[in-house]
């Protein structure tokens, strides 16, 4: 059979978007479990495969881009179009959780006594953990900007120092995090003000 040249890689069978997909269906049903039956056992597991699976994924594509050169132009084109996508997507993700936020906040409905916070919800001071949680994802912000301008100035010290302070600000984001979870009075099925906060 004749095979026309293109500059588009056309990627092995590779099993790892398949194990990823049910590495993170898995670990969704765990999370659930865990919600409502207080049931953590293999969530730890769940995220390391993730971790895992998302090393050996990512060293195939570099591994196919470097040592094996498949990633021409358009390649590496495409592949900066799904990020951008991807980041549209989540721009717009974050759009509609502010907005069902603010929707249910200026215009409380009947179902939770026109008022917001809802009645029996005792809401966190806005002062205490969730402005430092705000100043800790801008800095890590910050962090991984310094980290983007220094590898494109191939600074190999302060782009992995850079890295690692923004994945430290991401740890501690995280457990500050969870932190608040555990010492709220009420859950996610506390009217819409729990939906949106545990979302």
């Amino acid at each position: 059979m004749n095979k026309k040249f293109h500059y588009f890689h056309i990627v092995d069978i590779r099993p790892w978007p398949l194990l990823t997909s049910l590495g993170v269906w898995i670990l969704t049903v765990r999370i659930v479990i865990w919600i409502q039956y207080k049931n953590s056992f293999l969530i730890f597991i769940c995220l390391m495969s993730l971790i895992v699976l998302s090393y050996l994924w990512w060293k195939d594509v570099i591994r196919e881009s470097l040592n094996q050169g498949f990633h021409y132009l358009d390649v590496i084109n495409g592949l900066k179009i799904g990020i951008i996508l991807f980041i549209t997507s989540e721009v717009f993700f974050f759009v509609s959780f502010f907005w069902s936020y603010f929707h249910s906040r200026v215009s409380p409905n009947m179902d939770i006594g026109q008022v917001w916070p809802p009645f029996l919800i005792n809401s966190f001071d806005p002062i205490n953990i969730p402005l430092l949680n705000t100043i800790i994802l801008l800095s890590s912000g910050v962090s991984i900007t310094w980290c983007h301008h220094r590898l494109i100035v191939n600074n190999e010290f302060k782009t992995k120092l850079s890295l690692f302070l923004t994945i430290i600000l991401g740890f501690y984001f995280t457990i500050l995090q969870g932190i608040e979870y555990f010492q709220s009075e009420f859950s996610i099925c506390d009217s819409i003000y729990g939906s949106v906060f545990f979302l």
